[in-house]
C-alpha cells in the first residue's frame, strides 16, 4: 500500500499547489457548482437566482411573468458537483478550501487508482508507475483538476466504470454488477457519463452471444451472465432514479436543456447564448450538406486534437496509439476502445459546435488514466524495437529510463502549461474584481447582466442574467423583462452588439457613462479559456471591461447625461 498511498499524496499536492496559485473557480461550470452548494448547503434547496445561460430557461426569453428569479436548478448541469461541496462547506463554512477539497481528493485518487488498474492487468511495475505519476500531473489538464467542476470527479469515476467492464470481460462478475454504480455516479457528475455504459453492454451481449457457445469458463457458465448484467443495470437505475424523478416533476423532462433540441441545432457557438436566433432543426439542416459534413469532420478532428495536445502533450500520443492498437484484443483495453471511439463519435457528430469550448475534454478527462498506461506500454514497445537494432542495449533498463524520461517532459511541460492557464485566469479575475468593487456599496437585491451571471454572483452576492449574444434590442428586452439595474460587459467575452457600448461609440438612453473602467492585459486565449468563451468579438481597442448602471425608470436619474 505504500506506492498508492504515495501517489495519492504527491497527486494531491500537485492539486493544493494549484489551488494556492489560483484559489477561486475560475469559468461559468465551476461558479455555478460553488453557488449552488452555498445554496443546498444554506437550506435554500435546488435553486440558483442567476441565469448562467438562457437554456435553463427554455433558450428563448419568457413572457413577464415567467422572467423570475431565483429559478429551479439544474436544467442543463448534473447536480453531483455541487452535492459534494455541500458536507465540507457544512464542516469548513462557504470558504475555498471547502469547495475545492472533494475534486482535489477525487482527483488525486484517480493515481493510485491507475496504478492498480495497471496492475491488475499485469503491467510491469515501472509502467503502472509511470502512467499513476502521469494522472498526478496530466498535461496541460493540470489546473482544471484543481477546479471546483466535475473534472475531477469524472475521471476516476469513468476510469472505474472502465475498468469494472474489464474485469467483468476476464470473469470477475461482482466487479461487472458494481459497474452500475460507477456509471451511475458518472451520469450524476455529467449527463453524457451514460456512454459509459457502452462497453458495459457490449460486453454482456458479446459475451452472451459468443462465449456462453465456445469460450465460457471452467465450470461450465459464462463470464458475466444474467445476474450480474441484471444487477448492474438495477445498480444504476438505484443511482440516478431519485435525479431523474426531480427532473421529471421539476421540468417535465429528463434533459431540459436538450427537451427541444435547441443545443444540438445550433451552427455556431456563439448560438447558445442567443435568445433570438433560428436554432431549429430546419436552420440546421438548412445550412446545406457541404457545411453540415465540414462541421461534423471539424468536431472529430477538434475532439482527437484537443485529446492529443491537452492531456498527451502530442508526443505521447503516438505512444498511446501504439498501445491501443497492440491491445486491441486485450480485454483490459477493449472497454476503453469502445468508450474512445463512442465518446469520439458523440462528440463529434452531434456535438461537434462544442467540442472546442470544452465540452469533449470535460468527458476526455475519463480517458487518462488508461491512455497513460498504454502510453507507457508504446513506450516500451518502441524501445524493445529500436533494441533489436542495436547491440549492447538492455531493454528493461532502455524501457525504464524513456519511460521516465517521459514523464518528466510531461511534468515541466503540464506545469509550463498549468501556469500559463493560471495567468489568464488570474488576470479575468482582476478584471471582474475591479468591476465588482462598486457593487458592494448598492443594495443586495440589484441585478447584474454581466459574460458571466454565475462569476458576478460569486464575487458580488447580487442576481443575475447573461449578457444574450443578440442585437441591442433583444439585449434590452432581456434587461427591462428582469429588471436589471447593472450592465458589466468584459472586452474578453463583448458580444458584437455590445462592443460599440463598451468601445464608447454608442450610449443608449438606458445606460450610464462607466461607473469603473477596469485596467488589464489581454487574456492570453490558452486553455483555461475552452470550457468559459462564447465566441466573443473583441477590438484592440476596447478596455479590459466597464460597470454601468442602467435606468429603467423615468425616476432613474443615474444614467443622465
Amino acid at each position: 500500500m505504500a506506492v498508492p498511498l504515495l501517489l495519492f499524496l504527491f497527486a494531491l499536492s500537485a492539486r493544493v499547489a494549484t489551488a494556492i496559485v489560483f484559489p477561486d473557480p475560475a469559468y461559468p461550470d465551476s461558479f455555478y457548482y460553488v453557488n449552488l452548494a452555498h445554496q443546498l448547503a444554506a437550506g435554500h434547496g435546488l435553486n440558483v437566482d442567476f441565469i448562467w445561460n438562457f437554456v435553463e430557461v427554455g433558450g428563448r426569453l419568457p413572457d413577464a411573468a415567467g422572467a423570475t428569479l431565483p429559478i429551479p436548478s439544474n436544467a442543463h448541469w448534473m447536480p453531483l458537483a455541487a452535492l459534494v461541496q455541500v458536507p465540507f462547506i457544512w464542516l469548513l463554512g462557504p470558504t475555498t478550501v471547502a469547495s475545492g477539497l472533494p475534486f482535489w481528493l477525487a482527483s488525486a485518487a484517480a493515481a493510485p487508482l491507475t496504478w492498480w488498474i495497471a496492475i491488475d492487468a499485469g503491467r510491469p511495475r515501472w509502467q503502472a508507475l509511470g502512467a499513476a505519476l502521469l494522472v498526478a500531473v496530466p498535461g496541460a489538464v493540470v489546473p482544471f483538476l484543481a477546479q471546483p467542476d466535475n473534472f475531477g470527479l469524472f475521471m476516476p469515476l469513468g476510469a472505474l466504470s472502465l475498468w469494472a467492464c474489464a474485469r467483468g470481460l476476464r470473469g470477475h462478475r461482482r466487479s461487472f454488477a458494481l459497474g452500475g454504480v460507477c456509471v451511475g455516479l458518472a451520469t450524476l457528475a455529467r449527463s453524457d457519463g451514460l456512454l459509459f455504459g457502452v462497453p458495459l453492454a457490449l460486453a454482456f451481449l458479446y459475451d452472451l452471444v459468443a462465449r456462453r457457445r465456445s469460450r465460457a469458463t471452467d465450470d461450465g457458465r459464462p463470464l458475466i451472465g444474467w445476474g450480474p448484467a441484471l444487477a448492474c443495470a438495477a445498480a444504476f437505475a438505484i443511482v440516478v432514479a431519485p435525479w431523474y424523478l426531480r427532473q421529471l416533476v421539476v421540468f417535465g423532462s429528463l434533459s431540459p436543456s436538450a427537451a427541444n433540441g435547441r443545443i444540438l441545432w445550433i451552427t455556431d457557438y456563439r448560438q447558445l447564448y442567443s435568445v433570438a436566433g433560428d436554432t431549429s432543426l430546419g436552420a440546421f439542416l438548412g445550412q446545406g450538406i457541404g457545411p453540415l459534413l465540414a462541421s461534423r469532420l471539424g468536431g472529430l478532428a477538434a475532439a482527437a486534437g484537443i485529446f492529443a495536445a491537452m492531456p498527451l502533450l502530442v508526443f505521447l500520443a503516438p505512444f498511446t496509439a501504439i498501445g491501443a492498437w497492440l491491445g486491441r484484443r486485450d480485454p483490459n483495453v477493449v472497454p476503453w476502445l469502445i468508450y474512445a471511439v463512442t465518446l469520439l463519435l458523440f462528440s463529434g457528430l452531434l456535438f461537434a459546435v462544442h467540442v472546442p469550448y470544452g465540452t469533449f475534454l470535460h468527458s476526455a478527462v475519463a480517458l487518462m488514466p488508461h491512455a497513460y498506461i498504454l502510453a507507457m506500454a508504446g513506450i516500451a514497445v518502441v524501445v524493445a524495437w529500436v533494441a533489436r537494432r542495436r547491440s549492447g542495449w538492455d531493454v528493461q533498463r532502455a524501457s525504464r529510463v524513456f519511460g521516465g524520461m517521459a514523464v518528466a517532459v510531461a511534468m515541466v511541460t503540464g506545469a509550463a502549461a498549468a501556469f500559463i492557464t493560471l495567468g489568464h485566469w488570474r488576470l479575468e479575475l482582476d478584471v471582474r474584481r475591479q468591476l465588482a468593487a462598486p457593487l458592494a456599496a448598492v443594495p443586495s437585491t440589484d441585478r447584474v447582466m454581466s459574460p458571466d451571471a454565475g462569476g458576478y454572483r460569486y464575487l458580488t452576492g447580487h442576481p443575475g442574467i447573461v449578457t444574450p449574444d443578440d442585437p441591442l434590442p433583444v439585449v434590452e428586452q432581456a434587461l427591462r423583462l428582469y429588471d436589471i439595474r447593472w450592465l458589466a460587459l468584459e472586452r474578453d467575452h463583448i458580444t458584437s452588439a455590445l462592443a460599440p457600448l463598451l468601445s464608447g461609440s454608442e450610449r443608449p438612453a438606458w445606460l450610464s457613462a462607466p461607473i469603473v473602467v477596469a485596467s488589464g492585459a489581454r487574456g492570453t486565449g490558452g486553455p483555461g479559456t475552452t470550457p468559459a468563451d462564447s465566441g466573443s468579438t473583441t477590438a484592440p481597442s476596447l478596455p479590459a471591461g466597464a460597470l454601468y448602471a442602467v435606468c429603467l425608470q423615468p425616476s432613474d436619474t443615474r444614467c443622465a447625461p
